[in-house]
């Protein structure tokens, strides 16, 4: 077992000896006895805990659709709307997570517990400002956001408390998001799965009692589904911090003390830094969906309440994307932090590769079973008659998604936040919000038109990454004090290699 590090140990920071030589990291790349290679094999090993446990917390989102599809379609329509907030939430702290990721992996790559652990106590601190400040614009207003997405008055009123609890839930999901991104950069994902599944059925259980009323509990509908996401939320964070203690002797790099958590100046600064084009990126991104989301609202009631089941069937195709991209960045940065160029690109490439073999997979299996999948949500012909093409056009539009996903967590990894930023502007903003405008409120087309500019986007955004990634300059991205220290050994490695 590793012992904790010494509290003087940043006097004296690693040298040149620490690094793992290029050539030992390259033996990572050659196949094993199954003919699998070693990076091939590590990188199924940090993704499939992440699979598992998004499989189970995206389940959530759609058993709340199943169970307050019960309630009616104007409930599941006030859903879609109040969620639009908490996303917006969700995305930045996301961002925040992914700056974490960067920063984390090239010092743990750099044999450097000491400054993982600052990074960790920045990037805190970083999600629960932007949280605190976001909760205390929209809490106070929830009639007047809900208002600039067109929502009609009764669906405003159903909509306020959910909006408000699950926006009240986005603090201690902001602790707890955070945990979960540094237990990833210490390429531990088994615990972040298995806190996801025991938080993924407490909500459930929730659900059930406080939606319906069961056992004497109250009947509180959309609220009880609201009071449950904060409720399960808060215990996440608990269950992160017993498990951050427990790891102290293994991974120093994921257990917090008092001096981490005043950070200095400098690890603040490179926090923002990296995580500001992450941030932007999210923000591009929701606002756009926002807009999208109002031009769709133009088609009715069953349009809408079809994309809200529709994007709960989505989220599960970002699944093997967002486990690839979380393996992608920890390796791209535990490589970068060693000095090696070389298997950082291998890395992101071996990804992108098995993520496309999943994507065409599960592509063919969404369309094959797309009328079956709707109706397992809603008994509504209408909206079924919506959804129909919207999953059609998502499994074409996998193996982009897929794409896109794994390359921009590479790069996120490689603390090249920028380049997936552009991405996401040039799909969201050259492509989805002026074609949703076009089709929906100038043409007037029909409803499959607008679902066709999702697959337009993605495929977008797919094709800049990896031009970026095969002819960009992101391993010499200078974004930490890490990096500072490595960028030098892995422009050689890079410029020796033939790739």
């Amino acid at each position: 077992m590793t012992p904790p590090p010494s509290p003087h140990e940043h006097e004296n920071p690693p040298g040149p000896e620490s690094f793992v030589p290029v050539d030992a990291a390259r033996e990572s790349a050659r196949p094993g006895r199954s003919g699998v290679s070693q990076s091939t094999r590590e990188i199924i090993a940090l993704t499939w805990p992440v699979v598992l446990g998004q499989i189970m917390a995206n389940a959530v989102p759609l058993i709340d659709i199943v169970m307050l599809g019960k309630l009616g379609t104007p409930t599941l329509a006030a859903v879609g709307y109040a969620s639009q907030f908490l996303m917006l939430a969700q995305a930045s702290l996301m961002a925040i997570g992914s700056a974490c990721v960067a920063m984390m992996a090239r010092a743990i790559g750099a044999r450097d517990p000491v400054h993982a652990r600052q990074a960790f106590g920045a990037n805190l601190w970083l999600a629960l400002g932007v949280t605190a400040l976001f909760c205390a614009i929209t809490i106070p207003f929830p009639h007047q956001l809900l208002h600039l997405l067109a929502v009609k008055e009764e669906v405003i009123d159903l909509a306020v408390p959910y909006f408000r609890l699950t926006i009240a839930s986005s603090l201690p999901m902001a602790l707890a998001l955070t945990y979960e991104h540094a237990f990833r950069a210490a390429k531990n994902t088994i615990v972040p799965m298995v806190i996801a599944s025991l938080v993924s059925v407490l909500k459930v259980v929730c659900n059930y009692y406080l939606i319906f009323g069961h056992s004497g509990f109250p009947q509180l509908g959309l609220a009880g589904a609201g009071i449950a996401t904060l409720v399960s939320q808060s215990v996440a964070v608990v269950l992160f911090l017993v498990a951050s203690a427990r790891a102290r002797a293994t991974q120093p790099g994921v257990h917090l003390g008092l001096a981490d958590l005043r950070s200095k100046r400098a690890s603040l600064n490179e926090a923002f830094y990296v995580a500001l084009p992450a941030v932007g990126e999210r923000f591009v991104m929701n606002i756009a969906m926002m807009a999208y989301f109002r031009f769709l609202g133009g088609y009715g009631v069953h349009a809408v309440a079809a994309y809200n089941v529709g994007v709960r069937i989505l989220a599960f195709t970002w699944i093997p994307g967002l486990g690839l991209s979380v393996a992608a960045a920890t390796l791209v940065g535990h490589a970068l932090g060693a000095g090696d160029a070389v298997l950082a690109r291998k890395s992101g490439w071996e990804s992108m590769r098995i993520g496309l073999v999943i994507a065409v997979v599960l592509g063919a299996l969404f369309i094959t079973l797309r009328v079956p999948m709707a109706k397992v949500f809603t008994n509504d012909p209408n909206v079924i008659a919506d959804l129909d093409p919207f999953i059609l056009l998502l499994g074409c539009a996998l193996p982009f998604l897929v794409t896109h996903f794994t390359l921009g967590g590479a790069l996120r990894g490689a603390g090249d936040t920028m380049t997936p930023l552009k991405a996401a502007a040039i799909g969201n903003w050259v492509f989805r919000v002026p074609l949703g405008y076009l089709f929906g409120q100038v043409l007037h087309l029909n409803l499959f038109w607008v679902w066709l500019i999702m697959l337009i986007d993605h495929l977008a955004r797919a094709i800049w990454l990896v031009w970026s990634f095969q002819f960009g300059n992101w391993h010499l991205r200078v974004g930490t004090r890490t990096s500072r220290k490595v960028s030098t050994a892995a422009g050689a490695a890079s410029a020796a290699s033939p790739s």
